[in-house]
């Protein structure tokens, strides 16, 4: 049996989810974060169920030619899927509007009316047995984040896929009705797109959804769309108003009765703190203020635990090569193999896990607060002075903890051009593993003040190339409007769940490319390769960048993992005491460089997969160009300012 949780933003499907299957998915509180479905199994009373995660929708209405993953999935599904629609109770009446469509699709269904701890809060009382009489199909109150409910929700979505329970549907007033069932008559017998009911598609042709209606025609002749039309114009004319805004008054109004007919509103609560702290918390000058303390803060607790774990485990290792030397024979390749798996073992939990676990742990603990989405306010109108949509700014957030699903979530802007400038902007972001570097090498190094100087200069050099990009690609860009969520007081468990689960990317995928990396390097050494290919690319990395002339194969394992670069640096120079063999403004200009010289090659397939290899390339060679100028630059004046 396979189940599908779909529902608004912030309802706690991905809450529900994780509860049910283990930690899968990430409920972060910042719009846009879910780009793709997150999938596991489950078992309930000897039977196992298939559960889907679907990112959160507020329709299934297109907004333009661009399919929606999330609303392509629910169409797409199969006939007895049993849909899970989770529903934040404490908004109902705006929540019940993707509940009258979904009961349009004709399948399966069981309502989950969560966040049962907000209704309490504002004194709402809703009569759950009612509304699934109206709905026709089970209805259940969950409160997600204590567990409450949710077996109760899963049996009845089990129940309903046994006995396909359908949901009913509630009709709308009599002229819209007529023009349906016109419409229906119309498809009479003919087989439909995806097995979707004729009602749905009818809903479709009235709203005249692009998506819908791009499906259809194959099936429809040119005098049956050219009927369609006639009768959508005559229908328009009647009513004086857009089809389309007629149908969504009409839900509007359905689900708006129906909350009245279920709900009853308590005395109102006292005064909301969540709206005070968004007061101060978004306000353009306070606002500000809070989030360079905030960032502050975070860099702050990031560099002192991965400073302090650092030469606690690099010495660990550094211990155990004239072990390895007495276990193996001199200049022998088992030596070498044996010291690149040390090296890539101790460098990936001696100098990559110090910083990175801190870093997933505060940017958690933003996500669950819900001052994560505050930030992304408070950063629109900067969005806006560098010719960029607003929404652009969730992707390039989350390109600070990994550039691939900050790419990928590029995908909820409507245009190609704003696509294209926010994944080269996202590029340019310090993603965590970037963020590694730049602690270990300069932080821990020079100074923690230098470290944060390279995320000014980052965020100074992403402005630049998006004011630049966009003057090129010149383009008006709506305003925003955005949903903030509402404030969480965060949980360990979550929070701990949560970290693992990125942190797992890690050890998992990256770790044994560095490991990997690490051995593949000792052999070029062993063999002597290494040299040839350093000589071959120090005019670039020695003569024109400044570089020693032994990192530059280091930075061809970074395309791969940009902690390969740091990692093998160590291996590189033959030393952890960098600054005894590269001068400070060699470490700058190195570390500057590998944070931002190409995309890794995770990101790279992303850029691909949602811009075309074309553009990719693009985006490939003009970061490694300015990058490349910049470092120039910087050498020189640094150069200039010590001496």
């Amino acid at each position: 049996m396979q189940l599908v949780l779909v529902g608004q933003p912030y309802s706690g499907k991905s809450t529900i989810f994780n509860a049910v299957v283990g930690y899968k998915s990430l409920s972060t509180n910042a719009p846009g974060s879910s780009v793709e479905h997150a999938h596991g199994s489950a078992e309930l009373d000897g039977e196992r169920m298939d559960v889907i995660d679907l990112p959160g929708i507020y329709s299934l209405q297109a907004s333009d030619d661009a399919d929606d993953p999330a609303v392509e999935h629910v169409l797409q599904a199969p006939a007895d899927t049993v849909l899970v629609n989770v529903i934040d109770a404490s908004v109902l009446a705006r929540s019940l509007e993707l509940t009258l469509q979904l009961t349009e699709l004709r399948r399966p269904m069981v309502v989950a009316l969560n966040m049962g701890d907000e209704v309490r809060r504002k004194r709402v009382t809703i009569d759950a047995d009612k509304l699934a009489i109206a709905l026709g199909v089970p209805v259940v109150e969950t409160t997600g984040r204590s567990g409450e409910g949710i077996l109760d929700l899963f049996r009845a979505a089990a129940r309903a896929g046994r006995e396909h329970l359908v949901p009913a549907v509630l009709p709308g007033p009599p002229h819209v009705e007529r023009l349906l069932a016109q419409f229906t008559d119309l498809l009479g017998d003919r087989p439909l797109p995806d097995g979707l009911a004729p009602r749905f598609i009818a809903i479709k042709l009235l709203e005249r959804d692009a998506c819908v209606q791009r499906r259809l025609r194959p099936h429809l002749d040119p005098s049956d769309q050219a009927a369609i039309e006639e009768q959508l114009a005559d229908f328009e004319a009647t009513t004086e108003q857009p089809a389309d805004f007629v149908m969504s008054a009409v839900r509007h109004h359905l689900a708006f009765a129906l909350f009245e007919s279920v709900a009853q509103m308590g005395p109102p609560p006292g005064r909301d703190l969540g709206r005070r702290l968004d007061h101060f918390l978004t306000h353009p000058v306070s606002g500000y203020a809070v989030l360079g303390v905030v960032l502050t803060a975070m860099f702050s607790f990031v560099f002192k635990v991965g400073s302090a774990i650092e030469p606690v485990f690099l010495d660990a290792f550094e211990r155990l090569e004239p072990r390895l030397a007495e276990v193996f024979p001199a200049g022998s390749l088992e030596l070498s193999l044996a010291h690149g798996l040390v090296a890539g073992f101790g460098g990936g939990i001696g100098i990559v896990v110090p910083y990175l676990l801190p870093f997933f742990l505060a940017l958690a603990l933003l996500e669950d607060t819900g001052y994560l989405p505050r930030v992304a306010f408070l950063t629109d109108n900067l969005m806006h002075r560098i010719g960029l949509h607003g929404l652009s700014v969730v992707p390039i957030l989350m390109g600070y903890g990994c550039s691939v699903p900050g790419v990928l979530a590029t995908r909820i802007l409507k245009n190609r051009r704003d696509r294209l400038i926010t994944a080269t902007l996202t590029t340019l972001i310090p993603c965590s593993a970037r963020m590694t570097i730049i602690f270990g090498l300069i932080g821990f190094f020079i100074s923690m003040q230098a470290a944060v100087f390279v995320y000014a200069a980052n965020l100074g050099l992403a402005a630049l190339v998006g004011w630049i990009l966009s003057r090129l690609m010149p383009e008006e860009s709506p305003g925003l409007i955005m949903e903030l969520p509402r404030y969480h007081r965060p949980r360990v468990k979550p929070l701990l769940q949560k970290t693992w689960f990125r942190l797992k990317e890690f050890v998992v995928i990256a770790w044994p490319i560095l490991i990997a990396g690490s051995v593949v390097l000792e052999v070029f050494d062993h063999y002597q390769w290494s040299g040839p290919l350093n000589q071959s690319l120090a005019p670039y990395t020695s003569t024109l960048l400044g570089f020693p002339p032994v990192v530059g194969v280091t930075l061809l394992f970074g395309i791969l993992r940009k902690e390969l670069a740091l990692v093998l640096l160590f291996a590189a120079i033959g030393t952890s005491d960098v600054p005894s063999v590269m001068t400070t403004s060699q470490i700058f200009g190195y570390t500057f460089f590998v944070t931002f010289y190409v995309p890794c090659l995770a990101t790279f397939a992303a850029l691909a997969k949602e811009l075309g290899t074309k553009a990719a390339l693009s985006v490939t060679f003009g970061t490694l160009t300015v990058v490349t100028v910049l470092t120039v630059l910087l050498r020189f004046a640094m150069q200039f300012s010590l001496g």
